[in-house]
């Protein structure tokens, strides 16, 4: 039991240093490009130029611009201040509630 419990502890702690090989690539590390590979770079590049190019320009967009007051005043009224309420119509009365 006790060289099962050892090769276990061993192997516990070998795998984190089997991790640590060469072929891992670290921070910042450049790794060479194959000419094949700048050339699907600069392909994908050109079509996503292309893909921007048919977007319409959009004028800016202020969502809050109908909350802020123009010039100090108030903000602008809603059209629901505007209308007038429609007359109520009288509740129709039964014979039992007389």
């Amino acid at each position: 039991m006790r060289k099962l419990a050892a090769i276990f502890l061993l192997t516990m702690i070998a795998g984190p240093a089997l991790a640590q090989q060469d072929h891992v690539q670290r921070y910042r590390e450049e790794i060479e490009k194959s000419p094949a590979d700048i050339a699907n770079e600069a392909r994908q590049q050109r079509a996503y130029q292309r893909a921007l190019s048919g977007v319409p320009d959009q004028k800016p967009t202020d969502p809050w611009g109908i909350a802020r007051s123009n010039d100090g005043q108030a903000a602008p009224k809603t059209n629901a201040a505007k209308t007038t309420a429609a007359p109520k119509q009288a509740k129709p009365t039964s014979a039992a509630a007389k």
